[in-house]
């Protein structure tokens, strides 16, 4: 599923060609994907003022609308002309003025959406209880620490969980704590200090790194330009299990937690 560096990379690619621009006509060829579509017939005319991000869901700004969007697992974009033939697993044409228009495909059909007024989407269900965002001010070393206070279960569900922090996800959880060597099973109130702070300095270069490459392509994810994310090709941990760890040449294993992959060094991280 699309993390942060991967929708924040389709946010990017998204913002030159909508802003600005006005719609005028919306085509859904279904009626629901992972829940029922909201009337877009109420977008018609209007001009998209910017694009933002905020978690996994993309923000279309329409004046006192707002369009948010979730990816899903296999949700695309792609800004295409208004005359390309339609392709399998297309969903939602909006025509746009100058004649180009943007397409949303999802083969698994797990993305969803919908409309809200612009000046109050932070308090509707979606958003009002989802955490900071890894790459602002409010995810320092205090509010980590605060969080992990007195807690037993292990650190990676916690910097996975968007109530604590948003978009790291599984990938992300991994390359991060490899990084600040600390081990995935470990208790989160068990951490010292010094190392949270590693562990956050860790999260915030892990996921800069992965927006500035692209993001990362696994199986699905492409950019709005159809181009895969290169991220991968850095995975330290990731996949590798049975390989030898970059750092200290012992073998990378696998577990799962809360039923996901977790990749680690036995010997480095602790």
């Amino acid at each position: 599923m699309p993390e942060l560096p991967e929708v924040e990379t389709v946010c990017r690619g998204l913002a030159p060609h909508l802003s600005g621009r006005r719609i005028e006509s919306v085509e859904c060829l279904r009626a629901d994907l992972r829940f029922p579509l909201p009337d877009m017939s109420v977008l018609h005319g209007r001009n998209c003022e910017r694009v933002e991000r905020r978690g996994k869901y993309l923000l279309f700004f329409f004046g006192d609308l707002l369009l948010v969007w979730h990816l899903g697992m296999t949700g695309r974009f792609h800004v295409l002309p208004a005359a390309v033939p339609r392709q399998p697993h297309e969903h939602v044409r909006l025509l746009l003025s100058g004649g180009e228009c943007l397409i949303y495909r999802d083969a698994r059909r797990f993305g969803y959406a919908g409309i809200m007024a612009a000046d109050a989407w932070q308090m509707h269900p979606w958003f009002v209880r989802l955490g900071p965002e890894p790459l602002g001010d409010a995810f320092d070393t205090d509010y980590l620490a605060a969080c992990c206070k007195g807690r037993r279960g292990p650190v990676k569900p916690l910097l996975m969980n968007a109530q604590v922090v948003v978009g790291v996800g599984n990938i992300y959880a991994c390359e991060a704590l490899f990084r600040s060597g600390i081990h995935p099973l470990r208790p989160a109130g068990r951490i010292a200090r010094q190392r949270l702070q590693g562990l956050v300095g860790s999260v915030r270069a892990v996921l800069a790194e992965a927006v500035a490459s692209g993001g990362s392509t696994i199986s699905d994810f492409a950019r709005v330009d159809g181009s895969p994310g290169y991220f991968s090709h850095a995975f330290a941990v990731y996949g590798r299990e049975g390989e030898a760890c970059q750092r200290c040449n012992g073998v990378i294993r696998r577990g799962v937690q809360a039923g996901r992959s977790t990749f680690y060094c036995p010997y480095c991280q602790r």
